[in-house]
């Protein structure tokens, strides 16, 4: 069986890569149109590609920074955005495994201890539903001490925010927040 895997980053591909090879024939996706700025997604595919070159793991890449496209299409409600950007990368990541014949696909989103998983299992079946090509759940997140310890170990670059300009900013307003509160005027 050969399953298509929507990879947002090197990091959070590792411990997914490592039980789906048990089971499937994988292949990494590389699709992320929500990665800001420019810099950002050039040094997460670069160590995606670096990843793949160390652990033999094959990946595709659908190498479009498309910002505007997400930006025109992402509302500033966190709930909408982030239910918006997981279909925009699955639905793409579905319809690349229908093309290249894929059995099923997946997701590293799965992994991420930060991810609405509830979310994007949801949109998984639902877009399983719409194309026929199976969405294979599996809860990644037992193993995100294991993919931290091994990219780490690997020198991989590990991102601080999920990638979207408005988790950047709510990175930067939670530590400006906290380190604000013992400040006295």
């Amino acid at each position: 069986m050969k399953l298509l895997l929507h990879t947002c980053c090197a990091p959070c591909s590792i411990y997914p890569k490592k039980i789906l090879e048990e089971s499937f024939d994988v292949t990494g996706f590389f699709y992320n149109l929500n990665i800001h700025p420019f810099q950002e997604y050039l040094k997460r595919k670069d160590t995606v590609k670096e990843f793949s070159d160390k652990s033999g793991f094959n990946v595709l890449y659908k190498d479009e920074y498309d910002i505007e496209k997400f930006f025109k299409t992402v509302p500033a409600q966190k709930e909408d955005r982030c239910s918006i950007c997981y279909s925009m990368r699955l639905n793409e990541t579905a319809k690349e495994a229908m093309r290249l014949n894929f059995d099923s696909f997946s997701t590293t989103l799965l992994y991420s201890i930060y991810m609405n998983h509830e979310l994007v299992r949801g949109i998984g079946n639902k877009i399983s539903s719409d194309t026929g090509v199976e969405f294979y759940y599996r809860d990644f997140r037992i193993g995100w001490q294991e993919g931290v310890k091994i990219s780490k170990e690997m020198g991989l670059y590990r991102q601080k925010y999920c990638g979207c300009l408005y988790s950047e900013w709510e990175r930067y307003r939670k530590r400006k927040a906290k380190n604000w509160t013992n400040y006295k005027l």
